[in-house]
């Protein structure tokens, strides 16, 4: 029997319109569903019960509760999922004053190998279903109001393309949870067929591209996955993603004392922001914890001045970037902390 949270609205009503339903029941059906957060057909007030006895019978209303979470000292809050056939995941909820950002996994480990993320532990096993992808917001939304969602969790979104892309149509449906795509980012390690592919659909979504390094060489130390697609055609796709998108891609990069951080890391970075107008986005890392981009909790201020010279310069040459705070980083949910087990 087939999850309900793996239809779009489209084909919900396809499905339904084989059993005589309106395509104005179906839109009904969706907004319980995701308006309302129904999870249990019998209590779709305004669907009779025959409708109601022809959904139970079609469709499952999978079950997804976490077998465990954790609350950070920051209120970052981490749940572990057990899927159906016994596999877990992680999922991290960030919420701030104004907003909550609610971290999603694609995939159950990954097949990347970065040097600097724990999702790589056990390699890649499977993607994620689109049903399973909905379910982590659908499971987060019954205590929060999520306001911004971030593929950034386990996995390669991208490696996982239709699922990936059917979850945000599904959750960006008006007649659902109408979730605003501006407020909808993906991280990619960067593949470039994969983004012009994304491109091309029109989502409306942001996208950001792990960096990391400025050139081939260093690159590929961190990320094996340079070595299939160098930078020259990483940045070709970014700016065929931005024309089509009319948005800026955000680039990623990790601040690595004695290896991406010097002179002429400064330069190339800059030069490489000039030209493809992208945006930047510092993220601080803690050697001590080997697998992970955790800034150790360390303020903003810490963080400027332990690489105050790679900052100062990059104000100099006048670009303009965010620096991110890690959060969760007590309770292992910080960006790229997240993993299956």
């Amino acid at each position: 029997m087939d999850s309900i949270y793996g239809f779009t609205l489209e084909e919900l009503s396809q499905k339904l319109a084989l059993w005589g339903f309106s395509a104005y029941r179906a839109k009904q059906i969706f907004g319980w569903i995701y308006k309302k957060g129904i999870e249990d057909f019998s209590d779709m007030t305004n669907i009779g019960k025959k409708q109601q006895d022809v959904l139970k019978k079609t469709f499952s209303l999978s079950k997804f509760e976490p077998i465990r979470k954790e609350v950070s000292k920051d209120k970052t809050e981490k749940a572990l999922f057990e899927l159906a056939d016994k596999k877990l995941i992680e999922t991290a909820l960030i919420p701030e004053k104004s907003r909550n950002t609610l971290c999603l996994s694609t995939q159950v480990g990954c097949g990347y190998n970065c040097t600097f993320c724990a999702s790589k532990q056990g390699g890649f096993v499977r993607n994620l279903e689109t049903f399973e992808i909905v379910r982590q917001y659908l499971e987060f939304s019954k205590k929060y109001r999520i306001t911004n969602l971030v593929y950034m969790g386990i996995g390669e979104p991208l490696d996982n393309f239709d699922n990936t892309v059917k979850s945000i149509k599904i959750l960006t449906e008006p007649a659902g949870a109408n979730f605003t795509k501006r407020r909808i980012s993906l991280s990619t390690c960067g593949l470039p067929d994969k983004i012009k592919k994304l491109a091309g659909l029109n989502l409306g979504i942001k996208l950001s591209v792990s960096l990391h390094a400025v050139t081939n060489s260093k690159r590929s130390r961190l990320m094996p996955v340079n070595n299939k697609y160098p930078l020259e055609e990483l940045f070709e796709s970014v700016k065929y993603y931005q024309h089509k998108q009319k948005y800026p891609v955000t680039f990623e990069y990790i601040l690595l004392e004695d290896f991406n951080v010097g002179e002429d890391d400064v330069k190339k970075l800059a030069k490489l922001i000039r030209q493809t107008g992208a945006k930047l986005n510092l993220i601080p890392y803690n050697g001590k914890e080997k697998a992970s981009l955790a800034g150790g909790g360390e303020s903003l201020s810490f963080i400027e001045e332990k690489h105050s010279f790679f900052i100062k310069n990059l104000r100099k040459e006048k670009i303009i970037f965010t620096l991110r705070k890690s959060r969760g980083p007590d309770i292992n949910a910080a960006c790229g902390q997240l993993r299956s087990y």
